[in-house]
């Protein structure tokens, strides 16, 4: 089983160089791209096609996103050296920042199938959404990495921010409103343990659109505490569907796709695209 490194050296800038210099002292020659752009991973991966088993992405929920998007639907297998700000599909796929531990992974050559989506033909992995989150990626892609640049950021716009507009079509019809902030959740977290959809999975051939009204900060700090602790449910703020295609109007195009800024337009189509991705177990 042949192997390729993809290193973001943008988001894995603080890490990159240390996981090259160990994987250069355990693996012989091992074939590396430290990529310059989008389009020069998305060459690499094209020139290595056929000679390459598994491609390990090493960066954040962004950059595992894009080398996923080559990877779909194929006998192509996707492994993870979480190096971004929140790591959250690394997270949900049990990668760690340990070096070995990956390396024994490759050896074994064992997979799984997971879902992937996409949001108007635009590829997600993890969580992707609309409102108050997409503002907040917008924002921080301006700014210092990190959680605590994260929460500052949040913090800002939160008290700017006003509610989106939602219209659903005719079968979800009932969810009609004003919301923060729309979410579609393939896996539990966005990152950092931050648990937007504790009951989604990754390979049950659905989404977890959480749907989130603008709550007072006292309800805030509740939904905080409730998303680090994995405990969300359904309530006065908080609403989810569960479907594994669905369409809706949103008057705001500030999205973000696994943590990085996009600008989609209404009509928005999610299309779940089960079994799609093997992972490396």
């Amino acid at each position: 089983m042949k192997t390729a490194y993809i290193i973001n050296p943008f988001s894995a800038k603080k890490n990159y160089k240390s996981f090259l210099t160990a994987l250069e002292s355990r693996v012989e020659n091992p074939l590396v791209l430290v990529s310059k752009s989008i389009e020069d991973s998305f060459d690499f991966i094209k020139q290595n096609w056929n000679d390459v088993d598994v491609f390990v992405a090493i960066g954040g929920d962004g950059t595992i996103s894009t080398v996923a998007s080559k990877l779909v639907n194929s006998d192509k297998i996707l492994a993870v050296f979480p190096a971004g700000s929140g790591n959250g599909f690394s997270n949900e796929t049990n990668f760690s920042k340990n070096i070995d531990s990956l390396l024994t992974k490759l050896k074994k050559k064992d997979f799984k199938l997971v879902d992937s989506f996409s949001v108007n033909g635009n590829l997600s992995i993890n969580v992707s959404g609309v409102g108050l989150d997409g503002n907040i990626i917008e924002g921080f892609e301006h700014s210092e990495r990190g959680f605590s640049s994260y929460i500052k950021i949040t913090v800002e716009k939160y008290f700017k921010f006003k509610p989106i507009q939602v219209k659903f079509e005719e079968k979800y019809k009932q969810f009609d409103g004003e919301y923060m902030m729309v979410n579609v959740a393939n896996s539990r977290q966005f990152g950092n343990n931050a648990y937007i959809a504790p009951q989604a999975d990754m390979s049950d051939g659905k989404v977890e659109i959480a749907l989130v009204k603008k709550f007072p900060l006292p309800a805030g700090l509740s939904f905080a505490y409730r998303m680090f602790t994995k405990s969300l449910k359904p309530g006065k703020y908080l609403q989810y569907i569960s479907a594994s295609e669905i369409s809706f109007t949103v008057d705001s195009e500030a999205w973000h796709l696994d943590g990085e800024y996009h600008k989609i337009k209404s009509p928005v189509e999610i299309k779940v695209l089960p079994k799609s991705l093997r992972i490396l177990v």
